[in-house]
């Protein structure tokens, strides 16, 4: 019995250490298998386009290799795809990748794919397939279809049925605007982006596009343009087409106004601030025409535009100078040429320069005022060369200044009288023909 006992105990024994035995190289195994390695990627892709899964494994040791969708349903085992749903086809199959294509995806195929490799326990990967649907073309749309420079418009722009939600842009030609985002999630995890942008508008902006720019995952390039229209005032400029010069008494005067707005301006009228038109003014649309200009026509004459949108103005102040006149020609001696000449030439000058600066016209527009410093500076210098005019005259006259001398009747101052003196002068009365003078 004893024997019986302890021979069933060393089987007891053996049988453990054999079961240990195993258990240790199934460990051992186990190990190894983890140590294949699998692997997949996510996949983002449009709706209506094609999705491939890649199941990949590293030091496979022929292990099976199967793809599974979101419902644990076996899409392939190995080369063989037991599901029914033609869009799923075969890429490649090889002992260490299974690839397979899913065509025309829709937004029930989204979810998370299993690739399974059968070994001792199974190994599982993930592959996330998110479906990107693109916005429908964006809708912009403008509160005004027309506004009036100075005010506010709005702009409103929407893109409907995008997954995940698009995000819009404002642009006014170069310039970035910011605007204010709603958004809105419909059915089937589906997004509508609606952005509104207000802003004051000028004349400049009349004619520029404003841009709503769509930003999606699943699109490019995708916006909306619309055009400002911008109603604005008229701009109002006179010009002179005669006289070139400065106006003088005698001349004709003809003036155009140039009135540009939007829309056209209907109405151009011409008025003389705080006096009535001479009579015998003609106004032919915007154009001013005066004969035979004198004194009395002096003053400050405007031309009126205006349109739907307000009234503009231009002012041209009008100076009648004296007629030209003509400077006799000096008939002095020749000693006094120079002088003469200096003269005219300060006189001249005095006539130039002051009108030059007094011309109302001296920069295209009409001036409202006469710069006293400059009228000044200019009688400074006219006083500054008559000065130095007067200077080189006196300077002249002191050089040609000179003493008469003769010599009739030398040795006459001697005599005690008249008589003797005649009697007594070198040569008497016999030498008169010889006698000479002198200047000195």
């Amino acid at each position: 019995m004893a024997i019986t006992g302890s021979g069933s105990l060393a089987i007891s024994l053996s049988a453990f250490v054999i079961l240990a035995a195993f258990l240790l190289k199934g460990a051992a195994e186990t190990v190894t298998v983890e140590g294949q390695n699998l692997a997949t990627d996510n996949v983002s892709v449009i709706e209506g386009e094609t999705a491939t899964i890649s199941c990949r494994v590293k030091n496979n040791d022929d292990s099976v290799i199967q793809l599974l969708n979101p419902n644990r349903q076996t899409i392939y085992f190995k080369d063989v795809r037991p599901l029914k749903d033609s869009r799923f086809q075969l890429v490649n199959f090889s002992d260490n990748e299974l690839r397979v294509s899913l065509s025309n995806v829709s937004l029930s195929d989204e979810g998370r794919y299993v690739c399974q490799l059968y070994t001792d326990p199974p190994q599982e990967a993930y592959a996330d397939i998110t479906v990107l649907v693109p916005p429908g073309n964006p809708i912009i749309e403008s509160r005004d279809d027309v506004v009036s420079e100075g005010n506010e418009t709005e702009l409103t722009c929407t893109a409907m049925g995008s997954k995940p939600a698009a995000s819009i842009r404002w642009m006014k030609g170069e310039e970035e605007l910011t605007g204010e985002t709603t958004v809105e999630e419909m059915y089937d995890r589906m997004f509508t982006v609606t952005s509104r942008v207000r802003f004051s508008v000028t004349k400049e902006d009349d004619g520029v596009p404003v841009d709503c720019i769509i930003d999606h995952p699943a699109v490019k390039d995708l916006l909306a343009q619309r055009h400002l229209e911008v109603l604005y005032k008229p701009e109002v400029k006179i010009l002179v087409a005669y006289p070139d010069g400065l106006t003088r008494e005698g001349d004709n005067l003809d003036l155009t106004c140039i009135a540009e707005g939007k829309p056209h301006p209907h109405q151009i009228n011409w008025l003389r601030v705080d006096e009535d038109v001479p009579p015998h003014a003609v106004v032919t649309g915007s154009d001013l025409y005066i004969e035979n200009l004198n004194k009395s026509y002096n003053g400050t004459y405007r031309c009126v535009a205006s349109n739907a949108v307000g009234e503009a103005y231009d002012d041209y102040i009008l100076y009648v100078y004296d007629a030209p006149t003509t400077i006799p020609t000096p008939t002095t001696n020749p000693v006094n040429t120079q002088g003469t000449v200096y003269g005219l030439l300060i006189i001249k000058l005095f006539t130039v320069i002051v009108p030059v600066f007094l011309d109302s016209r001296a920069s295209e527009g009409a001036p409202q005022k006469i710069d006293h410093a400059v009228i000044g500076g200019v009688v400074a210098v006219v006083m500054f060369a008559i000065l130095c005019a007067l200077i080189v005259l006196g300077r002249y006259f002191a050089r040609h200044k000179g003493t008469y001398f003769t010599h009739e009747a030398k040795g006459a101052d001697d005599a005690a009288d008249a008589d003797t003196a005649i009697i007594n002068a070198e040569g008497g009365h016999n030498n008169t023909d010889e006698k000479k003078e002198y200047y000195i």
